[in-house]
């Protein structure tokens, strides 16, 4: 009898020890971060084209067009630095061809972007170092023409169903209104860079802007009409364009074919990542302001601002306690202070997967080539 009781008594130490280490683990378990999608935009870098009057197109006979300055290389090795430190726990220190994969467009200043902040983000260990004198490694960054880039280098203007909306958007009522409190400034553009009235499309304002500001960061001699108050108004212009090309009419329909499609594919590179055999941790997408606005844009989340550059939005995906996969999403567009947290409209900041998927679907397009026809 007294063995039973005995033996009743063990059992039920031990029953109670299990519960309590059940306990503990529920206590004590944090949530995982599983995976990590990230979109930058380019550093610094020289102008793609000089308006006709510019006085400084010397720069292309020393440096060559769209080439990543000193200032962009700085720039873009301090977002891997931060990418570093930010993600510490959860990356190698040393580069694993399994854990990251790089895309960049095919432009020489996102290449090199992409080459810099790797360059920050691998610092060599001393096992890792090659020559003394090089404390550098090389990391594939990879890339496809632009003629056939259909994920980063926006806005796609092979698809005639877009071209088509921003057709529509141009003529509303709305936009006209904008529009009519910048014709006086266009005609000022005009008359002193030399382009004709009809030439200041919106793709040569963006450009005409990173001119004027490479050349102002980089200690030129500014025309005298290219004042900071005619630069400031030169900015508030692209972002009226950026909101026009990808929202601003008929939002929706845009990020389908725009937007969406990038939004597309981080989503599926998250929802693979729940795999337990999947080992990837990381892709970095080196791509344009453009690609951000059109990204921020399908998500509902964009400021209406220029992303600067390095300006990065960073996706989280996270395994909770209780085996639930959530969302967070932050927005880098100053290298002085913490990221933004976004919050994705309809959900709360910490937004469970299948959620945050649902809310997207409607710019979520499955046969893009097909919707794009008219």
């Amino acid at each position: 009898m007294r063995a039973r009781q005995l033996v009743c008594g063990i059992w039920s130490l031990c029953f109670m020890f299990c519960l309590f280490c059940i306990f503990l683990h529920q206590t004590t378990a944090k949530r995982k971060l599983k995976f990590v999608s990230i979109v930058f935009r380019h550093g610094d870098h020289t102008p793609e084209e000089f308006f006709p009057t510019d006085m400084h197109k010397e720069i292309v006979r020393q440096q060559g067009y769209g080439q990543l300055t000193k200032l962009g290389i700085q720039q873009q090795y301090e977002l891997g630095q931060y990418t570093r430190r930010r993600y510490s726990h959860f990356l190698s220190v040393v580069y694993k061809q399994s854990e990251i994969y790089v895309q960049s467009t095919d432009c020489d200043h996102t290449l090199m972007s992409a080459q810099a902040s790797l360059a920050g983000l691998y610092p060599l260990t001393q096992e890792q170092i090659w020559n003394p004198r090089i404390l550098w490694q090389p990391i594939p960054v990879h890339t496809v023409p632009l003629s056939h880039d259909n994920l980063l280098y926006l806005p796609f203007s092979h698809c005639p169903k877009y071209n088509e909306l921003l057709r529509e958007t141009f003529t509303t009522r709305d936009f006209q209104r904008q529009l009519k409190h910048y014709k006086p400034f266009l005609k000022f553009l005009a008359t002193n860079t030399g382009y004709s009235l009809k030439k200041l499309n919106t793709e040569r304002i963006w450009k005409l802007l990173d001119t004027l500001q490479y050349e102002d960061i980089n200690n030129y001699t500014l025309p005298v009409w290219a004042t900071r108050g005619v630069r400031t108004k030169l900015i508030k212009l692209s972002e009226f364009l950026l909101q026009a090309e990808f929202g601003f009419h008929k939002q929706i329909q845009k990020s389908r074919l725009q937007g969406g499609i990038l939004l597309k594919t981080i989503l599926k590179r998250i929802s693979n990542a729940r795999n337990p055999s999947h080992r990837q941790k990381m892709v970095m997408y080196s791509a344009h302001a453009a690609t951000i606005a059109a990204l921020q844009t399908a998500l509902n989340v964009f400021n209406g601002k220029l992303p600067p550059y390095s300006a990065c939005h960073f996706f989280e995906l996270y395994q909770e306690k209780n085996g639930q996969y959530t969302i967070e999403m932050y927005y880098r567009n100053n290298s002085l202070r913490d990221p933004h947290p976004l919050t994705l409209p309809g959900c709360k900041f910490r937004c469970p997967l299948e959620r945050f998927t649902q809310l997207v679907s409607p710019v979520l397009v499955h046969y893009w080539t097909k919707e794009c026809k008219m």
